[in-house]
């Protein structure tokens, strides 16, 4: 009798323990239904899903945007060009792409133009990728070959070429650019035998080396100097009507920034696992180095007058720009 008593207060006891503990685990779901509820949704137009933008997804993974009131949306949207139509239609509230594209929208003649208001990158972020291993690689060895640049008119693509005419090699006549080839597809079409060379964002470059198809030799960041590369940008009047969005959701990237340069490659790697899991942490961290090598990310959202203007150098040299944008018109700066 005693034992059938015993049983039965074991299990009324776990039977409460349980009880209690779904009603405390329904009631924190309820609570960050409603925490969740209390955020501003903000959507985001990101360029291109990369490791380059690790401040940004480190800010995401660790709940910055959150403690800034913010929930944000990422939307991938291959092509600058993309961003700023998905920026300037209303489908999104903020653009992240090259610095670039804000001034091809200014001088379209848009009223309701597109203001610049953080950077997140401060160097190109592509890699080249040779497809034969070369030694003690010089740019004159990509004379008489054949590279998968990227989309002309695009910031990857025109570095490329302003840093081949800094060390004597015409673009055009010296080898063979290919623009042609979309952004998502320039790693497999090198994959497929493409090219002799091809321009590769990470963790594409590193995949690329990984399958025994190709080598990094060069860091076309490093060549191309220090440029506001990849930003933030917003309608003027979506600025002038949300200045407390824009500045919550920069003190976020710049606790991204901040973490970045202050934790380890494995810690930054750890912090944004989540986004990239078809990457092993080991490989990303490897990248996270690679990038940190090469003095990619800045240490604050705001950016020169003087990496503003060299952006337009790049972009003159190039022949996709005539006349020099102020720094003033385009970059958004709080009073």
């Amino acid at each position: 009798m005693k034992k059938i008593f015993y049983g039965l207060l074991v299990a009324i006891i776990l039977l409460t323990i349980g009880t209690l503990f779904v009603l405390d685990l329904n009631k924190k779901n309820d609570d960050d239904k409603k925490d969740k509820q209390k955020l501003e949704k903000i959507k985001v137009a990101e360029v291109a899903h990369t490791v380059f933008y690790a401040p940004q997804y480190v800010a995401k993974g660790l709940g910055f945007f959150e403690e800034e009131g913010l929930d944000i949306e990422l939307i991938l949207t291959p092509g600058a060009d993309k961003v700023s139509a998905a920026v300037l239609s209303g489908d999104v509230q903020i653009g992240f792409s090259g610095s670039e594209a804000c001034i091809y929208v200014y001088n379209a003649g848009e009223k309701d133009y597109l203001k610049t208001f953080a950077q997140l990158t401060q160097k190109d972020g592509s890699f080249l990728v040779s497809r034969e291993k070369i030694d003690n690689f010089k740019l004159e060895d990509l004379k008489g070959k054949s590279v998968i640049g990227g989309r002309k008119g695009g910031m990857p693509e025109m570095t490329f070429e302003w840093a081949l005419r800094q060390n004597g090699i015409d673009p055009v006549s010296d080898l063979d650019i290919d623009t042609s080839i979309a952004f998502a597809a320039m790693q497999g079409a090198f994959m497929g035998g493409q090219g002799d060379f091809v321009t590769l964002f990470e963790p594409n470059a590193l995949q690329v080396e990984k399958q025994g198809f190709g080598y990094v030799v060069a860091s076309i960041g490093e060549l191309g100097g220090v440029v506001p590369y990849t930003s933030y940008s917003a309608r003027i009047s979506y600025i002038e009507s949300h200045p407390e969005v824009i500045e919550k959701f920069t003190r976020a990237i710049q606790k991204g920034l901040d973490y970045v340069h202050n934790h380890s490659d494995e810690e930054v790697a750890d912090a944004m696992l989540e986004f990239f899991p078809d990457t092993s942490l080991n490989d990303l961290t490897d990248v996270v180095k690679r990038y940190r090598d090469v003095d990619a990310w800045p240490k604050t959202t705001n950016f020169s007058e003087e990496s503003f203007y060299h952006l337009q150098e790049i972009m003159k040299a190039s022949g996709e720009l005539e006349d020099t944008v102020s720094y003033q018109d385009l970059i958004y700066q709080k009073d």
